[in-house]
């Protein structure tokens, strides 16, 4: 279930979430966008199993332009998701047929944060990391079914200045 619209998407989202997760969730969801972040890592905390809470801080706190704690929140989440698809704690050394990365799940879920890692890396200004990172994502899944190819894009076009990059 994505938790910000109620659709069916634990493809990417990173799947259900416990009931006392979930008032938290929810307790997030109407707070003021400071206080949702708080609470989001109290969850975090939680359950630090629970990977759609990850997404939810990465998405918070880049919305906020806290480029930091979003790659914070993604560095997390991606390693919780490594975890629970035993693939290795290193992104660099993942390799195709490791893990089904088409079907929902954790090495989804992780594929997924990987590209959210590669998206703050590039508005953070680190442009080879970011390369580095939808080179992998290219790697693992070549027929771009998280659409690794936006950020592969940016990269192309785009130079710092133009992508209005600050640290967060």
């Amino acid at each position: 279930m994505n938790l910000l619209t109620g659709a069916d998407s634990n493809e990417l989202f990173g799947g259900e979430i416990s009931p006392s997760i979930r008032h938290l969730v929810d307790r997030a969801r109407q707070a003021p966008r400071e206080e949702a972040a708080a609470i989001l890592w109290t969850a975090c905390v939680s359950a630090p199993q629970s990977l759609p809470v990850y997404y939810l801080l990465y998405k918070l706190h880049a919305g906020l332009g806290e480029l930091d704690r979003a790659e914070q929140a993604a560095s997390k989440g991606l390693a919780a998701a490594a975890r629970a698809a035993g693939l290795p704690a290193d992104w660099r050394t993942v390799q195709p047929g490791q893990a089904d990365f088409a079907a929902p799940g954790a090495a989804r879920f992780w594929l997924f944060t990987l590209k959210a890692l590669a998206f703050v890396q590039l508005r953070r200004g680190e442009r080879g990391i970011a390369q580095d990172l939808v080179d992998q994502i290219a790697r693992l899944d070549p027929g771009d079914q998280v659409g690794s190819s936006v950020v592969r894009a940016l990269l192309a076009e785009s130079g710092p200045s133009s992508l209005g990059l600050k640290r967060g």
